[in-house]
């Protein structure tokens, strides 16, 4: 743990991903905990991932929300690494609370309220969030003059999110399979009613219990099945409340209501007097184990200041319960946490935006979406290449997928001799064009997969994958996808 970065003393560390750590952290000049995001190590000389850290502050300075993440300062570590100093959410997430304790649809109404107006106020700003889900919704602690103690909702992490007016031009399709638009999984151009879909998943799983669907793949969720009734023994709700969530759901954005004001007003009247309550009781409860932000530091912080670790709290009966017999019913995934296992996964288009493929997060370490030129071809073709490090073709994990200029499939693949079990090459079934060989026992360990494939009168598919166990490579071979025409 660093003792301080940049001026403020740390902590302890909150939590990381894949790209960044977050810290709590104490701002001595104005008395005051933060939480500090740190671009991870591994990440410091991409500069796209960079560009997208730095965005992220940039995009949440332009909103002035009390629920949008308060970004209040930006600097560098001595390794160039940046990092954004922002509002400590004491009170966890929605991820936490679903968890945990659930909510009372009150509880829902009012969260949908407020971070419908975070979400209002960044596209007010020009900004799609593009990520709304329950790991990106935060809870912090307020002091309102005339209310006391109450717990508010923000939206925070802006990773993903972009500036409307460059959202068409974007060449990466990102986002967590059950919540994103269906839109936005095809690679489509985004506008503020892909949040809203977001929003409308979210409605649904707070109300409900369950999420409406449980896509393992962006792919997936580019054609999304209507959304199972919101309504449940446990939880029934009037048929007004179905169809303005199943609204804010619909795969075609112009069935959905015309902004985010719009469709938190219609699940507001649809809920009626079951929605509302009074005005505390429609807030969340403040959780005293959460909110530590540890002893006020004089100068640094030693291991004595820490706080205590926090014994797990014994959850209530009937959140988990229902929750796990709901998924395991709806989705067949065995529980919430295999559900959210299921999302980590990124899918890719190349700069043509003419193949498209989806690969495990660990992998996305080294890429590239540009063209490639295939031997003895006159032109450069479209192509894409994503490993888990630079040299995964020899020793990690990746895939290649690239177009060749070609009328007729190879005779042969590569055999890969260095593995064990070097693979023969192996025509499609009937109605099949392509041509396959599977080698295992490969240096590294694990599969190489190679395959060619006609995909028009002119053109080949080549696609090489390598990955540690096969079932993960059959995964990723089956999200290969060409768009458009190949001529």
């Amino acid at each position: 743990m660093p003792a301080r970065l940049g001026r403020y003393a740390v902590r302890r560390r909150i939590g990381s991903g894949g790209f960044a750590t977050v810290w709590l952290a104490y701002d001595e000049q104005l008395d005051s905990p933060v939480a500090i995001k740190v671009l991870a190590e591994n990440w410091t000389e991409d500069s796209h991932v960079r560009q997208r850290f730095l965005e992220e502050g940039r995009f949440l300075r332009k909103v002035e929300s009390p629920h949008v993440v308060t970004v209040y300062d930006a600097g560098s570590l001595e390794d160039d690494r940046p990092y954004l100093v922002m509002s400590y959410a004491d009170q966890g997430t929605l991820a936490d609370r679903l968890e945990d304790e659930g909510l009372t649809v009150p509880q829902a109404c009012e969260v949908v309220r407020q971070i419908g107006a975070g979400l209002h106020a960044l596209h007010q700003r020009g900004v799609l969030h593009r990520d709304i889900k329950p790991a990106n919704v935060l809870f912090r602690t307020v002091d309102p003059e005339h209310e006391g103690t109450v717990v508010r909702a923000m939206v925070g992490d802006l990773g993903l999110g972009k500036a409307l007016d460059v959202s068409s031009r974007l060449t990466m399709i990102a986002g967590t399979p059950s919540f994103v638009a269906p839109e936005q999984a095809q690679g489509e151009h985004l506008d503020a009613r892909a949040d809203q879909f977001s929003l409308a998943a979210l409605t649904f799983l707070m109300l409900s219990g369950r999420p409406p669907y449980s896509h393992s793949s962006l792919s997936a969720a580019a054609a999304p099945p209507p959304p199972p009734p919101l309504s449940t023994t446990e939880r029934p709700f009037p048929q007004a409340v179905d169809d303005v969530v199943r609204r804010g759901l619909a795969a075609d954005r112009n069935d959905r209501y015309p902004d985010m004001p719009a469709y938190v007003a219609a699940l507001a009247e649809a809920l009626g007097e079951s929605g509302m309550g009074s005005l505390p009781a429609r807030w969340l409860p403040v959780d005293p184990e959460l909110t530590q932000p540890g002893n006020k530091p004089s100068l640094v912080p030693s291991h004595d200041d820490l706080p205590a670790p926090v014994p797990p709290k014994r959850r209530p009966w009937w959140p988990a319960a229902v929750l796990a017999l709901v998924l395991m019913v709806a989705g067949g995934l065995g529980g919430y946490a295999a559900w959210q296992h299921a999302h980590e996964t990124r899918t890719f288009t190349d700069e043509d935006r003419t193949l498209r493929v989806t690969v495990p997060s660990s992998w996305a370490r080294d890429v590239s979406l540009a063209n490639w030129m295939p031997p003895a071809a006159p032109f450069s073709q479209s192509a894409l290449s994503v490993g888990n490090k630079a040299d995964w073709r020899a020793s990690g994990e990746g895939v290649f997928v690239g177009l060749m200029p070609e009328k007729k499939l190879p005779t042969s693949l590569p055999q890969h001799p260095a593995c064990s079990k070097p693979g023969k090459t192996e025509r499609g079934t009937t109605g099949d064009p392509s041509v396959s060989a599977t080698s295992t026992g490969c240096p590294g360990g694990g599969i190489i997969i190679e395959k060619a494939e006609q995909v028009s009168p002119t053109k080949l598919l080549w696609i090489q994958v390598r990955s540690d166990d096969e079932k993960t490579a059959e995964q990723v071979l089956d999200t290969v996808r060409t768009l458009g025409s190949l001529g």
